[in-house]
């Protein structure tokens, strides 16, 4: 049963195989004595694809929740004994706020349980869960696996930045219609973007656009710093930018919706291992999140705190 759903899962042998450590060719007869046992086709196997037949999904449904609760149920067998153990992997983005504050998570993490080994994998690209064999996920992006379970850690709130080299070029925005007439780095192609700005129960809602689109955050960063204009971001991504006067704050009086911090598993069954660590990194990451943000990093130049909401 376990062997079936980590295929269902990855719907791929090779892959369930290199996450079990053992040879496919074993894997596949395993899987096809379980077949002839129930005397059921599980799976249609091509040279191209692997998928489920109507069985094997009314199958893989149930087993995954069965399978699940017998290795939580292993799992805190032995945590009763010796504490959380074994291999815990993390997939984040390579971003620098994840730098700078997942790091001393981990660190802290680790110190306090000896028997638990970290891997931390720095993902440039979407991140996948389940494909890449993670116990867990921190991420700013909400998964586009609706089965994956998301736990929102911490609301950050946006704001626009520019080089200071674009703003004695093109000007300060003095209010949100202004921004109309500049040139704003958006993430969808070849289209204007609708940016949402509010201020003491006051909404405005501008369209923007500029020469230069993309979307990946990091390089709408590196576009903003190259002069080419204004984008949204939020804080923690520019932090550094910002300490070292690369680049500015523009309408700093006014919010945009925030950016939710989220922590993602492929079940809510889960091993011990995986939940001290969530366990842990929910009680810490939100303040140290709240403390980036505050007017204590960047001094009294930029006294307006910058919102982190707890959850």
């Amino acid at each position: 049963m376990a062997l079936f759903v980590e295929v269902a899962k990855r719907k791929s042998f090779s892959q369930a195989a290199a996450a079990l450590g053992m040879p496919i060719s074993s894997l596949s007869r395993r899987i096809s004595l379980f077949e002839q046992l129930v005397g059921l086709r599980l799976l249609d196997r091509t040279t191209r694809r692997l998928v489920l037949t109507s069985y094997g999904e009314a199958y893989y449904s149930q087993a995954t929740r069965l399978v699940e609760e017998a290795q939580k149920a292993f799992d805190d067998l032995v945590a009763e004994t010796k504490g959380p153990s074994g291999l815990l992997k993390i997939a984040a983005p390579p971003d620098f706020w994840v730098l700078r504050h997942l790091s001393q998570i981990v660190t802290d993490f680790s110190a306090q349980h000896e028997h638990i080994r970290v891997h931390v994998d720095l993902k440039p690209s979407t991140i996948d869960v389940v494909g890449g064999h993670h116990d867990l996920a921190v991420t700013i992006e909400e998964p586009r696996e609706t089965s994956l379970i998301m736990r929102k850690v911490a609301e950050v709130a946006n704001g626009l930045f520019a080089a200071p080299g674009y703003l004695d070029a093109y000007g300060w925005p003095k209010a949100p219609g202004d921004l109309a007439t500049h040139r704003t780095i958006v993430a969808t192609a070849g289209t204007e973007t609708t940016w949402s700005l509010s201020r003491d129960g006051e909404s405005i809602s501008v369209t923007v656009g500029g020469p230069i689109s993309c979307n990946s955050p990091s390089l709408a960063r590196r576009l903003a710093l190259a002069e080419q204009g204004i984008i949204s971001s939020h804080r923690l991504s520019v932090e550094r930018d910002l300490m070292q006067g690369r680049l500015e704050q523009v309408l700093s009086e006014w919010d945009l919706p925030p950016t939710p911090v989220y922590i993602v598993t492929s079940s809510r069954l889960l091993p011990a291992k995986t939940r001290s660590f969530i366990d842990f990194a929910m009680k810490r990451l939100p303040a140290m999140l709240a403390a980036a943000t505050d007017g204590e990093l960047w001094g009294t130049s930029n006294a307006r705190k910058v919102g982190v909401t707890l959850t």
